[in-house]
């Protein structure tokens, strides 16, 4: 889970014109403003194409995607393997 997290850090610091210094794992991606709705379109499709997942209608939910740590847990939900 540690190497999963660490890609998403990755890829969140490269995608984002916000300082990300002070950026940790619960850090709320999306109230913080490291996110918008275009960044929240381009991060689906890094998950889905690196991370080998779909997500479906239902899984469009904040709760899923409102930090690093939610979002490693909906990736783990959805491709198991990768732990």
């Amino acid at each position: 889970m540690d190497e999963l997290k660490k890609e998403l850090f990755a890829y969140v610091k490269e995608n984002t014109f916000k300082e990300t210094d002070s950026l940790k794992s619960d850090t709320k991606i999306f109230i913080e403003g490291v996110f918008d709705s275009m960044g929240f379109a381009l991060l689906l499709d890094f998950l889905e194409t690196k991370f080998q997942i779909q997500a479906e209608d239902s899984d469009l939910v904040e709760e899923n995607f409102e930090s690093i740590d939610a979002i490693a847990d909906f990736i783990v939900r959805k491709n198991p393997e990768l732990v």
